[in-house]
């Protein structure tokens, strides 16, 4: 039998439907298709939102913040959250590791407090919320040992005994809600045609120089999240154009616009260098080991650690004893 008998038309195996019909179709199956996207994503958020308030401490938005502590407590804090930064970028830890590290280290603050002077506490403290921290998000965790600070040499002992009291404080609820889960969602609602480019990255950057000066219980982190995309793409927001923009968001409804305009306002103080941030001067050796937060963000290297580092071993101090019961 020859070939050509079984030679078939391909205008035959067509349906007679022209070409518009087919694009309509595909067009209304995307439509489709980011109709369901976006409903998933509005669940998504609005399901954050909610289980935000489970780790709620105080009041978000409470006009009691970091301001009203002592001096002492505030430079210590600012001191922990910028070697907490520094030791990010040395050991290649994601930004979600930096961020849950101050979370522990704010929310255990919110319920205990470290005596007065004694800042080999608060360095303490600042060690074990990074390697709780780093053991919850990153696949490789550094030993005890190589979370090291200029001043002390604390025995794995030490920094472990830490570690559990962090842990019972906190009733080991360690997998809380950061700011980076809602950035795209945001962007997406927030932005138009004229974005700005590196929006997300100048967002990132944004929250994590926040952290220095803002007590991270005062502010839920989609609130949080959402002023630092405001900033990043238009810092000459005013109340009125930041209820416009809040007002596209549905899933967010239970969010106050006052907390995000009271946040993204002190993000853009901040930012223009406007924001009055206290000097350290907790530690004799300190005023050489910082630097500023596009130091910190970007560094990767260690300052050289002095022969005068005081060895710190379990025998030698109590932790419970620097650790005052809840507030």
């Amino acid at each position: 039998m020859e070939d050509s008998d079984y030679s078939v038309s391909l205008s035959s195996l067509l349906c007679k439907e022209n070409e518009t019909c087919l694009d309509e179709e595909e067009e209304e199956e995307e439509y489709k298709t980011d109709m369901f996207i976006s409903e998933m994503e509005d669940e998504y958020i609005e399901m954050l939102v909610l289980k935000e308030t489970s780790f709620e401490i105080k009041s978000y938005g409470s006009s009691e913040d970091l301001s009203n502590d002592d001096n002492w407590l505030k430079c210590a804090r600012l001191d922990a959250v910028r070697w907490i930064l520094k030791m990010r970028a040395f050991f290649g830890f994601g930004y979600q590791t930096a961020y849950l590290s101050v979370t522990y280290f704010d929310r255990f603050l919110s319920q205990r407090s470290i005596d007065n002077g004694r800042y080999w506490g608060i360095r303490l403290l600042s060690i074990a919320c990074l390697s709780l921290a780093a053991k919850m998000e990153e696949c490789i965790v550094p030993l005890l040992s190589d979370f090291r600070v200029e001043e002390y040499d604390f025995e794995n002992k030490v920094i472990q005994r830490m570690e559990l009291m962090v842990l019972n404080v906190l009733e080991w609820r360690m997998k809380s809600i950061t700011p980076f889960l809602y950035l795209n969602y945001f962007i997406s609602k927030f932005s138009d045609e004229s974005r700005p480019k590196n929006l997300l990255s100048s967002a990132v950057e944004i929250i994590l120089a926040t952290t220095e000066v803002m007590n991270l219980m005062d502010h839920r982190p989609s609130v949080i999240a959402a002023a630092a995309v405001l900033v990043a793409s238009d810092r000459r927001l005013t109340k009125k154009s930041v209820d416009f923009k809040m007002g596209r968001i549905s899933s967010c409804g239970s969010l106050e616009n006052d907390h995000v305009f009271s946040c993204y306002n002190l993000m853009r103080e901040l930012e223009n260098g406007k924001l009055k941030i206290p000097k350290i001067s907790i530690h004799q050796d300190l005023s050489s080991t910082h630097s500023s937060s596009v130091d910190v963000l970007d560094g990767t290297s260690l300052p050289s650690l002095g022969s005068k580092r005081r060895r710190i071993a379990l025998k030698d101090c109590n932790v419970d004893c620097c650790v005052s019961g809840e507030k």
